[in-house]
């Protein structure tokens, strides 16, 4: 879009608002799918399956992603939908009452706040934010639009992780004193690429939005722009904002701490990566903390849940019918130290083991039944809160997931400046103008808060 079509844009968009339609209990959801490539074949493939959504429009700045995300809800639902190029038009498109936004992590927070600024309800990718800064502009904008935005940390539509937070929450291990989170995840080397010029049916200045103009080269593009600091966030932001979104579940949602304290580096590998592979952050929330780890080299598991004499044997009072389970070995989740107890989560399932004789006191484990799904799961709940209006029973409300991201990029602030942070409430650093000025980023034309 011009200059001229963007400001036609927001007029519209303002009009689009006034006239956005609420959807009743029985009521089929329109829905534009914003990125349609990786992830967002995700959202198509939930949403072209679910009774209560429609898709109604795709959008991405590669052809070829909408030509696959046409085939795909061609198959599961006999129809196309409108396509896109440009997201502002599908804001613009009276007939989509909500959006769903996959895009890299740069554009998470503009693209909904456009959306709900055109009164569009909004189910965005986490990490919620790029920035500090914009991540409270969302919260913002969110609370006076009057807008639903879910963020996509589906692991708090898991249920058998709904059940172990509430047991954690109820002080099945007593009072929480500190989580260690988890990210290992074995990441290959990116290797180096020359720019090249941009490839047919790629608008490149489109996907660049409101980070700076570069020359198109195939690492910034698709999967690999998460390593690059202009549109990505590292593995905290990646991966790892999904294991301290649980940390701070269990530690009740807690908001600023009171310092952080991030070191680690990119190691081994000698390639066109920015972010580092291999990082350790701790946070002072202090009566309790939070250490996060995040590791993309080769490693072991941390938590492996096998404490009990005479090697790991359950107990008759553990609550799963999978009582003869093996004993979880953690490499993404958390570890969580209670006053009376420990416990460990991950994907596979989560233990809690009480006293000196580590009784094992609880455990759950996934449902692979289909309909159990968490991003499934997670979009029906965004689903249900468009039709009751009532944002408080988002799983993964902006509230909660801003702070979830605002977490990942405190521990990336301080890594880059190279020092511990002490920080006053808002959030303010104590004295560091460095450190001050990645709270957030200047934007790029006409792409604009």
């Amino acid at each position: 879009m011009t200059k001229d079509s963007t400001r036609r844009f927001f007029v519209g968009a303002a009009a689009a608002a006034a006239a956005s339609r609420v959807c009743g209990a029985n009521d089929r959801i329109n829905v534009g799918i914003v990125g349609v490539g990786g992830r967002g074949g995700d959202h198509l493939s939930v949403y072209s399956q679910l009774p209560g959504a429609r898709v109604v429009g795709v959008c991405d700045v590669s052809q070829a992603a909408r030509e696959r995300a046409q085939a795909m809800l061609l198959k599961n639902t006999g129809e196309k939908a409108r396509e896109f190029e440009d997201m502002r038009e599908v804001y613009a498109d009276s007939k989509v009452d909500a959006v769903s936004i996959a895009t890299p992590n740069h554009w998470h927070a503009l693209a909904a706040i456009w959306a709900m600024k055109a009164g569009k309800d909004v189910y965005a990718e986490k990490p919620a934010s790029y920035d500090i800064a914009e991540g409270l502009k969302m919260v913002e904008v969110a609370r006076d639009s009057k807008r639903m935005l879910q963020i996509g940390s589906q692991h708090r539509s898991n249920p058998f992780k709904i059940r172990g937070m509430a047991a954690l929450r109820g002080g099945v291990i007593g009072d929480i004193y500190h989580v260690r989170g988890l990210c290992f995840k074995r990441r290959r080397s990116i290797g180096s690429k020359p720019d090249t010029p941009v490839p047919p049916g790629v608008n490149w200045d489109l996907f660049r939005g409101p980070a700076p103009m570069r020359p198109f080269n195939e690492l910034r593009f698709k999967y690999n722009w998460h390593w690059f600091w202009d549109t990505g966030n590292g593995e905290i932001g990646n991966t790892g904002v999904h294991e301290m979104g649980i940390a701070r579940w269990a530690m009740g949602d807690p908001e600023w701490p009171k310092a952080v304290h991030s070191h680690g580096g990119k190691f081994v590998y000698k390639d066109d990566q920015e972010t580092p592979n291999t990082m350790t952050s701790s946070f002072d929330f202090g009566d309790r903390e939070l250490v996060f780890e995040i590791r993309g080299l080769p490693t072991g598991a941390e938590a492996v849940v096998s404490k009990t004499k005479g090697g790991w044997r359950p107990s008759p009072s553990a609550t799963s019918p999978q009582a003869g389970a093996p004993p979880l070995n953690v490499m993404i989740g958390n570890i969580f130290l209670g006053s009376e107890g420990w416990a460990a989560m991950s994907d596979e399932g989560f233990q809690a083991f009480k006293g000196d004789s580590d009784e094992l006191v609880m455990q759950e484990y996934p449902d692979k039944k289909r309909e159990n799904d968490p991003t499934s799961l997670h979009i029906q709940n965004f689903l249900s809160v468009c039709r009751s209006r009532n944002d408080k029973d988002l799983h993964d409300g902006i509230g909660i997931a801003n702070m979830s991201a605002a977490m990942c990029h405190l521990a990336n602030i301080s890594y880059r400046v190279g020092r511990g942070l002490k920080l006053q409430a808002g959030p303010k650093f104590v004295n560091d103008p460095a450190a001050t000025q990645l709270l957030s980023r200047t934007y790029r034309k006409p792409y604009m808060l």
